[in-house]
This record gives C-alpha cells, structure tokens and sequence, in this order.
C-alpha cells in the first residue's frame, strides 16, 4: 500500500485523534537542542504540529515522493540508502514509515549508521493487532498487493534496535479517544491490544572493546634485605664471656 494513502487518512475524523495524541508525544519528546541535526524520514504535512521549523533551523525531512511542511527543509532521497554521513545526525524521527518499507532492516541499518553515538531515536508505528487498523488497510489494498498488511509489533522492533545496540528508553501507546491526549497517559498504554498505534523511543549506545594484551612469563624477583647485627642481650652477654 502507498504511503500517500497514511497522509490522506490523517485527514480523516480518526486520523485527526491519532495526529493529535502523536503531535503531543512528539512535542514532549524532542529534546535536542536547536543547533543539533535532527532528521525526520517519511514526510506527513504536519510537521509544525510538533516542531517549531523556523527556530530549528537544522530540522530536515526526507521523503522521495511526499511533501512535508512547507516551512521545513525537504530531502528527495530513498530510505535504503541515504545521502548523509555517518555519526551526523543528533536526533532521528521514523513516523509510520517501516510499515510501508518493504526493506525495513536495510531502513534500521542507515538509520544507525547515520544517527551520532549517545543519538535519540523516535518510530511511530501501527499496532498490527488492531482490527480497525486492519480493516483500513484492506479497504485502501491496491491491486496485487498481499492480503496482509506489513505491519510490524513493538516487541520485534525493539528485538531488532537491541541488535544494532539501541537501547529502548520508553514506550508508548495511541487510541482514538479523542478526550486522551496526554503523553503520560500514553505511556501507560503501551502493552495494551486495543491501541491503534504505538511509539518507542531509544538510545544509539556504542561500546569499545578493550583489546588484550597477552601475559609475559611472570618472573618473581626476592628482594634480599640486609641482616642487621642484633645486640646481644644481658644473659647472651654472660655467656659469652
């Protein structure tokens, strides 16, 4: 299914519950600072909803089809293989993006290799358990696409950023419930089926290895001290003489 189909259903009476609870989590979860990269993969039109484009300055998106808002800095590139250096990105954000990538491995891939050490990484993504999430899907389903949508479970991305040393800091859960809007309320929703769309945020960790050196024949050397003549006491003394 093509991802213009998730910025259409945006506009949408459920679509704008979901984009409000996710505005607000994404609000409270951008802690860079407004001189550090951060880089959004997948363009959603909303971007000011969250994000304040013109006081990040260094606030990018990339999408190769759709357009994000018109105040940010867009990047027409594939997610398999983007054009940024490695370690040069502080902040990184996967809004409902793996869902529609069919190489959602090769996607985690660059986002590590691009993503700096000790960086911040936010994904959105739908909840495959839910049943209205799925009955979207095949109202929407092109023609000889599967029957089954490629969603994929919190759990297993969580299994696959531990691979690639990510460290998941916090979760979180959606619904449709339009009077539920806070990240708190959120966050204590995250194990739950009935949620329509969850969010994991996590740490890029890398660690050293220490290399070994190998043992030298450990040679013991004794110290010899020098004996001390000690003075004869009284009765040495008279036997003596």
């Amino acid at each position: 299914m093509h991802r213009k189909v998730l910025i259409d259903w945006f506009t949408s009476a459920k679509g704008q519950i979901l984009q409000k609870q996710e505005a607000e989590y994404l609000t409270r979860s951008i802690t860079a600072s407004c001189k550090q990269v951060i880089l959004q993969i997948g363009a959603l039109g909303w971007e000011n909803q969250f994000i304040d484009c013109s006081l990040y300055k260094r606030f990018y998106v990339l999408d190769d089809e759709q357009d994000s808002w018109h105040e940010s800095k867009l990047l027409r590139a594939e997610n398999i293989a983007l054009p940024l250096q490695s370690d040069s990105v502080d902040m990184l954000i996967l809004p409902h993006v793996l869902e529609f990538d069919s190489n959602k491995h090769q996607v985690l891939r660059e986002v590590e290799r691009i993503l700096k050490p000790e960086g911040k990484l936010i994904i959105l993504g739908f909840n495959p358990w839910n049943i209205y999430i799925n009955l979207q899907y095949l109202w929407h389903k092109e023609k000889g696409a599967p029957w089954l949508p490629s969603l994929v479970s919190r759990t297993k991305i969580e299994d696959w950023l531990r691979l690639l040393n990510f460290e998941v800091e916090l979760a979180a859960g959606f619904d449709f419930d339009a009077t539920r809007t806070s990240s708190e309320y959120a966050e204590q929703r995250k194990n739950e089926i009935r949620v329509a769309a969850y969010a994991i945020k996590a740490i890029k960790r890398r660690y050293h290895l220490i290399p070994l050196t190998p043992v030298k024949n450990f040679q013991s050397k004794l110290a010899m001290a020098r004996v001390i003549d000690m003075p004869y006491t009284e009765k040495e003394y008279d036997k003596n003489s």
